[in-house]
């Protein structure tokens, strides 16, 4: 992997022209594109380490700098993308919604006629229907300029609401948790996630011990059973679907009657 890594990076740094960046393309070039010392004097690092990079060498690139260096490269979304993938990192732009995704993603939601929500790596909801609303009302009934959005996680395991709507709380609460652990993977340790976590194990007892127990499993479909407080006793299929263009956002659809998509 990171020589495939090491390999993408050459291979666009030399393609980004020196004039792109508005660098005097003066003196003898081996290739039309950018030296490794250029490319590395803009990223902030050493030329050596650049070269142990492209190298495909076992050293290891904060997001933080892989976002400089797709910026330096003019990398498309796609190549972003591609990057952080080789990398195995978190893009640090990742969920930060362009002109008009925002309206795209609620006006999904808004279109199913069902409970259904989007949420993000970190499980916040980013978006949710009426029908959503109505059923966790004590979980996405937030103020449009709060500060934060409702996460599932936090709703779970720090709202009574949640312990009164859930059917069966305790293996549902086990099985989440499962779920997000494999959701995240290796990504647990890196930021945003990592502070999540840590907030939850220090607020919640329950999250502390289910996370330590290492479980995982696939978020799958299946009956999902609920005591509401003023529609009382409702059962639906989740269905949960990642989306193409946007592999960090997952779209939960709760269907009513005996469809069931695993």
């Amino acid at each position: 992997m990171h020589s495939k890594l090491g390999e993408f990076i050459r291979a666009h740094r030399e393609r980004t022209t020196p004039a792109s960046l508005g660098l005097p393309a003066a003196g003898r070039r081996r290739t039309p594109g950018l030296r490794r010392e250029e490319l590395a004097q803009l990223c902030d690092v050493s030329p050596t380490w650049l070269t142990w990079l492209e190298q495909g060498r076992d050293v290891s690139a904060s997001g933080k700098l892989l976002a400089r260096m797709a910026e330096v490269l003019h990398l498309t979304a796609a190549e972003r993308a591609y990057l952080f993938s080789l990398a195995e990192r978190l893009d640090p732009q990742q969920g930060q919604e362009e002109e008009g995704g925002a309206e795209a993603l609620q006006a999904m939601v808004d279109a199913i006629d069902a409970p259904a929500y989007m949420l993000d790596r970190q499980w916040d909801a980013v978006a949710w229907n009426d029908h959503a609303l109505a059923l966790f009302g004590g979980w996405l009934d937030v103020e449009e300029a709060a500060p934060t959005r409702p996460n599932l996680l936090r709703f779970m395991f720090r709202s009574a609401a949640a312990r009164g709507l859930i059917v069966d709380w305790d293996n549902r609460a086990r099985r989440l948790v499962a779920e997000f652990r494999a959701d995240v993977g290796k990504h647990a340790a890196q930021q945003p996630l990592a502070g999540l976590i840590d907030e939850l194990s220090r607020t919640s007892a329950e999250f502390r011990a289910l996370w330590s127990l290492h479980d995982v499993v696939s978020r799958e479909g299946g009956l999902r059973l609920f005591q509401h407080p003023s529609m009382g006793e409702l059962g639906f299929n989740q269905v949960t679907l990642h989306l193409a263009q946007r592999h960090d956002l997952k779209l939960v659809m709760l269907l009513p009657g005996d469809y069931c998509l695993a």
